[in-house]
């Protein structure tokens, strides 16, 4: 009987499709229209001279576009992120409203240093993320991506941005 009950147990955890996040997400994918990526350019990461890792890059400069974010996608491709682009360097402040990956956001000065790094962000909180030091770039990219790259303060970054295609 005992064995009957942990099976039955099992089956409804399973059933309820287990930690609170994950029914987020799933939520996201099936609720959210598919908002492919756009490919914008490549960004790279440097400790020193040494070039770390290059991701692909999502660019937001707009209003509109900055607004917006990542918000109603529920995935990023590997190896990639949004980069933002300020007019001038000033306290950023994001949050991760209707937002249904968790975050890290990292966040860069005028001269390309990475100088906050803000890890593991939930999805759907309106917990205002605020940089440490004014910034003129914001990062983000998925959570877990500064610690598994072993991305660090004080590194910089150098963006470029892909040239568009005629009619593309």
């Amino acid at each position: 009987m005992r064995y009957i009950c942990l099976v039955l147990l099992a089956a409804t955890l399973a059933a309820c499709g287990g930690d609170p996040a994950s029914r987020a997400t799933q939520r996201a994918n099936d609720a959210f229209p598919d908002i492919p990526f756009r490919d914008d350019g490549d960004l790279t990461f440097f400790q020193g001279d040494a070039e770390i890792l290059t991701i692909d890059i999502e660019i937001a400069e707009s209003d509109s576009e900055r607004a917006r974010g990542l918000m109603q996608r529920p995935s990023l491709p590997e190896k990639s992120g949004m980069l933002f682009l300020f007019e001038q360097e000033a306290m950023q402040t994001f949050y991760m409203a209707n937002t249904p990956l968790a975050l890290d956001l990292l966040f860069v000065d005028r001269d390309s240093m990475v100088i906050d790094i803000d890890k593991y962000n939930r999805p759907f909180t309106s917990t205002l993320i605020r940089s440490d030091a004014p910034a003129q770039y914001v990062i983000e990219v998925p959570a877990g991506f500064a610690d598994i790259y072993g991305l660090l303060e004080g590194e910089r970054v150098h963006w470029t941005r892909r040239e568009s295609t005629p009619g593309g």
